[in-house]
């Protein structure tokens, strides 16, 4: 793991002056266990404490090393369709009197959107969001129930220049898909659910993106059980992350491209990168086939209905994983659900052909 120091000090807004800061590397805020824990007790009646499932048939047992023990974090399972809600109502938990008055926006391919818009719903807040013309119809429709105007562009370079402009010209208050403190706070509490729910783990396999997810699990999970690796999966389209870890600054893709399209993050930001540099032992890479075939695995064995941002994590663990964590107890974060029926019926389909490739 590197310990690269920061190029400059960033500072905890106020609203976590109880954070404790690391003074190793220029006094960055990451996310304590009390501040987790108590955004976990805040969030207990908003979000679902979803379960685990031990993997026990087909896939993990025909291509894992004897006595790899699988746990599944079935986070798909909870309110939205995926992880993304707890940073959104954490987020917009935080915001005062006049930042209500204002409104937020957020920018997404479909998941945060769908969780801010949900949040916002829930706190009385005016909501919209900037997606890329590409994203499911499923994802724009439910931005729409909850209340939030939807605005679309042609990528997801250009939704983020739009929401910045929205910002600017409104004074909304962005509410992040994947950086900062708070956004880390709320995707910790799946990390520390984790833990309270699988005991003595040697492993956790995480998808990214942005790193948000993963910034806040790894963070958890590392000041519970130092000992535990933890693992971040990306798709080799949208491997923004990676290229960070190998840079040791955050990096920005020029074009991102995978099926995997809640990933598809054009850049890393100072926050993720730095939470995810400091406690993620290791990030590996995915192809979209294998992605697929991660899809099918889970769909046949365990019945889940994964988008592939979902998949991510189990593509991660039967391949660039498997050898490395053979005869170890691993949880594997299933994220997402939220993909259009027509769209993972022709993802599935491609399994098929794509296992075969692999298997060449």
């Amino acid at each position: 793991m590197s310990h690269v120091a920061t190029d400059r000090p960033l500072h905890a807004p106020a609203s976590l002056s109880s954070t404790v800061l690391n003074t190793q590397r220029n006094d960055y805020p990451y996310p304590s266990l009390a501040d987790i824990r108590q955004t976990a007790a805040k969030l207990s009646q908003q979000v679902l404490h979803t379960p685990v499932w031990k993997w026990q048939t087909g896939t993990a047992l025909n291509k894992l090393e004897p006595d790899t023990e699988v746990w599944l974090k079935l986070e798909l399972l909870q309110k939205t369709g995926t992880f993304k809600l707890r940073g959104a109502l954490n987020c917009i938990s935080a915001l005062d009197a006049a930042a209500r008055q204002r409104g937020v926006v957020a920018v997404s391919a479909g998941n945060h959107a769908m969780a801010v818009a949900y949040a916002a719903r829930l706190a009385g807040v005016s909501c919209k969001v900037v997606l890329p013309r590409h994203a499911s119809p499923t994802r724009i429709h439910a931005c729409r129930h909850d209340g939030a105007e939807v605005i679309l562009e042609a990528d997801m370079h250009q939704a983020f220049a739009s929401g910045q402009s929205i910002v600017e010209e409104e004074q909304r208050t962005m509410i992040h898909p994947y950086d900062g403190p708070l956004t880390a706070l709320g995707t910790a509490t799946v990390g520390l659910e984790l833990m309270q729910q699988v005991v003595q783990l040697d492993a956790v396999v995480v998808p990214i993106g942005g790193g948000g997810l993963c910034a806040g699990i790894a963070a958890a999970v590392k000041q519970l059980a130092p000992h535990c690796a933890v693992y971040g999966v990306e798709p080799y389209g949208a491997d923004a992350m990676y290229r960070s870890f190998q840079s040791g600054q955050a990096e920005q893709l020029q074009v991102v491209d995978s099926i995997a399209d809640s990933l598809c993050a054009p850049y890393a930001m100072d926050y993720s990168f730095r939470v995810c540099q400091r406690f993620v032992d290791e990030i590996v890479r995915v192809s979209d086939d294998e992605i697929c075939v991660a899809m099918s695995d889970l769909y046949h064995d365990v019945k889940l209905v994964a988008e592939p941002a979902a998949a991510v994590a189990t593509a991660g663990l039967f391949g660039p994983l498997r050898q490395r964590l053979a005869g170890k107890r691993v949880a594997v974060i299933v994220c997402g659900s939220n993909v259009d029926p027509a769209r993972y019926a022709e993802l599935l389909a491609r399994a098929g052909s794509a296992a075969q490739a692999l298997a060449a």
